[in-house]
């Protein structure tokens, strides 16, 4: 028999066999300062492209005044235990009221952490006897949600809602065998390539097929829609959304998540959520500090209007520049060439070295083969003078990509 160690030692898996080169520079680098668009990493002030602090509360003075006052009155262990047992709090109940009244569902639940809570809230809704169909490109926590679920799934390419209604009559049949539901899982805004789900479009197919709708809308809240509401709010659908999910993480500049939905609903997860239940509250300077943050969301429209004002002049200039940016209608923004995974690490370094850009870098398999994602995250901190010199050294490594200027020796890049 084995150990279970052994296929440690025999492969540390497709990140980690690149560990001891890129670790603290292109895997697990560090970011010093004051969060904003300009921080230092090793060792000098860059241009920051991946911090996904679309609204830029994670410095603004009144969320730091907020948070700040918040530890000093709770410090960070208030309150103790899981909420169901001792960890509940006024404040707590206020933020899934504000929450509610946001959005407009009748009630909301809070969660400790977005990817935790997919998971969590998937496995408390669906049982064996169910079945699930998940948009193809759905990020890793619905992904995993749903490698937990012990009933069937189906999955759908991409927004092809011809495939969704195929996989939704392969679904509907074996619920009729199982005595099931059918849950489809899909994302507001898909966060590599910035494209919107087709939500209004799925909405449309209840009318034909009887399944409840889940959105994880963790890059929509706060940037989509005329208020921020999300992308329900913007395709004029949240009506037909049944389980709508976000995280803080974004553009509350936060941590920890929630669920909107109807009354009875939240009252179940409330009750069945083993994440919830069975884990400690929300500190309070995260509660209370959110509940600053949605203030601001909901009454200072200029930084969602700033964020826009970027993107549009970002995505704008850079298709203008001849750049692939894709399908994206969303403040993501990825940049697409062509280029392996060594040309990519050495293409990243000079971004960082040459022109103090710091951007994250996608490739296989987030991404195919003989792809290169430069993914930026615009947020309404930045400034028309970053946006202007980020396409010019873009178009200084687009060209030098082109000509075969970056070795393809994959260690040799990482350590040219």
């Amino acid at each position: 028999m084995k150990d279970i160690f052994d296929k440690i030692s025999a492969s540390m898996g497709p990140l980690g066999r690149y560990a001891d080169e890129s670790k603290g520079y292109y895997m697990f680098p560090k970011l010093e300062g004051p969060i904003g668009n300009r921080m230092v990493f090793n060792g000098r002030e860059r241009l920051i492209w991946s911090l996904n602090n679309y609204l830029g509360l994670a410095n603004h003075p009144e969320v730091m005044a907020a948070d700040a006052d918040a530890a000093a009155r709770f410090g960070m262990a208030y309150p103790m235990g899981a909420r169901m047992m001792s960890g509940n709090s006024v404040y707590h109940e206020q933020l899934e009221r504000d929450l509610a009244d946001f959005i407009g569902t009748e009630d909301t639940i809070l969660l400790n952490f977005g990817y935790q809570g997919v998971l969590s809230a998937i496995d408390a809704l669906v049982d064996r006897h169910d079945i699930i169909v998940y948009d193809a490109e759905s990020h890793a926590c619905i992904i995993d949600g749903v490698r937990l679920h012990m009933g069937k799934r189906f999955v759908y390419t991409h927004n092809n809602i011809d495939n969704l209604e195929v996989q939704l009559q392969r679904a509907t049949k074996l619920a009729e065998q199982t005595g099931g539901g059918i849950m489809v899982i899909t994302e507001g805004v898909f966060g590599m390539s910035g494209s919107q789900g087709k939500l209004k479009e799925i909405v449309a197919l209840k009318q034909k097929f009887n399944f409840r709708l889940f959105v994880d809308d963790a890059h929509g809240f706060g940037t989509m829609g005329a208020t921020g509401a999300g992308t329900g709010e913007e395709q004029c659908c949240m009506d037909g959304i049944d389980v709508y999910f976000s995280t803080f993480a974004k553009s509350m500049a936060g941590i920890g998540a929630f669920i909107g939905a109807d009354k009875n609903v939240v009252k179940y997860l409330r009750y069945n959520m083993r994440s919830q239940i069975f884990a400690k509250s929300l500190p309070m300077p995260m509660t209370i500090g959110a509940i600053k943050r949605l203030e601001l969301l909901r009454t200072r429209p200029e930084l969602k209007n700033n964020l826009w004002n970027i993107v549009n002049s970002l995505q704008n200039g850079l298709r203008d520049a001849g750049f692939n940016i894709g399908v994206t209608t969303t403040p993501v923004t990825p940049v697409l060439l062509n280029g392996t995974i060594p040309e990519a690490t050495q293409l990243t370094r000079e971004l960082r070295e040459d022109f103090d850009i710091f951007c994250s870098i996608v490739v296989y398999p987030v991404v195919p083969k003989g792809v290169i994602m430069l993914r930026l995250i615009p947020t309404a901190v930045h400034t028309q003078a970053d946006v202007d010199h980020t396409i010019k050294a873009f178009t200084v490594i687009k060209d030098k990509l082109a000509s075969g200027a970056y070795p393809r020796d994959e260690f040799a890049a990482m350590n040219a």
